[in-house]
């Protein structure tokens, strides 16, 4: 074989490796996937935490993603709920307006639970192509019930406002029902996301 010809294979071959190489580059990862779309949400870096460990099985996906979001904020509202119950029946404040913003907050992380179990189990039932009524029926439950799951902790948020409830209770359940509305509004800007990317 000429050295011609030699050259010639060789700078076919490395012709080949570079195209290879530049294809493995211009793919975004699971990971990169999250943090884009992230970047719609009100708390980007919180919603990267919260579903960076979900990557695996979101991939590249808007609707995983989106059922991962709605599953961690259902899995904090469960635990905060829990909190709430467990401060009330173990140690109850002794002041009457903590005692209530205390049981209001239990009965709206309730609701919480069950509209985000509902938006849940309502994302599921999207099988198949995504198109025509069905879908937009379907993404407008979800909406609703993840939009009224986020004023159901909002308003437990806004029942600890003031400086009249200051104390322990306070300190303990606000921020957790804090965290609990926050990753239920990125949960709801991911939903939306992924409504409007495939909104007939």
């Amino acid at each position: 074989m000429s050295a011609t010809h030699l050259t010639l294979l060789a700078l076919i071959a490395l012709s080949a490796i570079s195209s290879t190489s530049g294809g493995r580059a211009q793919r975004h990862s699971p990971s990169d996937f999250i943090k884009s779309s992230c970047l719609s949400t009100t708390y980007p870096s919180l919603c990267y935490e919260s579903l960076s460990t979900y990557a695996s099985s979101i991939q590249q996906n808007p609707k995983q993603l989106a059922q991962a979001a709605l599953s961690v904020s259902l899995a904090r509202a469960r635990s905060a709920s829990s909190s709430i119950s467990q401060t009330l029946r173990s140690n109850p404040p002794t002041r009457h307006r903590e005692f209530q913003a205390l049981r209001d907050c239990l009965d709206t992380m309730g609701d919480s639970v069950d509209r985000l179990s509902k938006s849940i189990n309502e994302l599921s039932r999207l099988r198949g192509p995504v198109a025509g009524q069905s879908f937009l029926w379907h993404m407008s439950n979800v909406q609703t019930w993840v939009s009224a799951a986020l004023t159901d902790d909002t308003t437990c948020v806004d029942g600890f406002a003031g400086h009249a409830l200051d104390g322990r209770v306070k300190a303990q359940i606000r921020p957790t029902v804090l965290n609990v509305a926050q990753v239920t509004s990125n949960a709801l800007a991911l939903v939306n996301r992924f409504a409007a990317k495939y909104q007939p």
